[in-house]
């Protein structure tokens, strides 16, 4: 046979060792793919994974706002409800403070008044 009635044959029908290389060529292909969707399946596990901690996370950090401004809100009421009952007291405390003063000051002149009235 010449070489060029070679060139179109298919090697392979007549050397084991060249069929066996090419068949360990596709099963290393094969297997090669079969690592790179199997490492894409881990990662975007891992990236689904991750994304639900986050929005777990931020979940847990809204609600632990709403529960401070809650806090914030009843501790401002409790505030609010303090000073309204002391200024009530205050009030009072004034009022009771200006009726003794005007009794004691005015005592004195009634006081005068009956006894240079005699």
């Amino acid at each position: 046979m010449s070489g060029a009635a070679w060139a179109g044959m298919d090697v392979t029908l007549f050397d084991p060792d060249i069929a066996s290389v090419a068949a360990a060529g596709a099963r290393t292909a094969e297997y090669e793919q079969r690592l790179r969707e199997a490492r894409l399946k881990i990662f975007k596990n891992l990236e689904m994974r991750r994304q639900r901690a986050m929005q777990s996370r931020a979940e847990a950090a809204a609600q632990a706002r709403a529960r401070a401004q809650e806090q914030v809100k009843a501790a401002r009421a409790a505030i609010e409800q303090d000073k309204q009952q002391a200024m009530a007291k205050l009030q009072a405390d004034a009022e009771r403070l200006a009726a003794e003063i005007v009794r004691v000051v005015l005592q004195p002149v009634e006081a005068a008044s009956s006894v240079g009235g005699l």
